[in-house]
């Protein structure tokens, strides 16, 4: 085993000392970039701002009020009772902003249920599974699950996060 020692040797005072490299500016640069444009991609593919029509959330939410909706549960957590989500009507192709009452399996109570539901004849009303029960805040004047029904999980656009 040989061990060549002229590798080893310390340079010369002629010999310029050799200079780490630093990464140019442009790469930061382009790093940089890239990060933002992911951002901006997955904030507009999650995230989304909705305009409240109407008065059937109030007192929460007033006509022409702007909410945020993240449209990414995973980000905010499931639909739980009480959150307030954004729903699609495939009936007119119709976005309403109501709160979730009742999850599948839940027995709605006799003031609630569906207008055509008969409950001398049929029983309790239960939510159906992979359903929820919607109502709007200003009761007298909202068109909820009384009178549509129940919702499926799949025509939730979102939850809403922020006003």
């Amino acid at each position: 085993m040989q061990i060549d020692l002229t590798e080893l040797t310390p340079p010369t005072e002629g010999d310029p000392a050799p200079v780490p490299k630093k990464p140019p500016l442009v790469n930061v640069f382009s790093v940089v970039l890239m990060l933002v444009l992911l951002f901006l991609v997955f904030f507009y593919f999650n995230f989304q701002t909705v305009v409240v029509t109407g008065h059937s959330m109030e007192p929460t939410f007033h006509d022409k009020q702007r909410i945020a909706i993240c449209k990414a549960l995973w980000l905010v957590g499931g639909i739980q009772r009480g959150n307030i989500v954004v729903i699609r009507r495939d009936v007119d192709n119709e976005y309403l902003v109501k709160r979730v009452a009742y999850l599948a399996g839940d027995e709605v109570d006799t003031r609630n249920q569906p207008v055509n539901w008969d409950t001398f004849k049929n029983g309790t009303y239960k939510v159906p599974k992979d359903c929820v029960y919607v109502l709007g805040d200003n009761e007298e004047i909202s068109e909820d699950s009384r009178v549509f029904g129940p919702v499926p999980m799949k025509d939730i656009v979102g939850k809403v996060f922020g006003s």
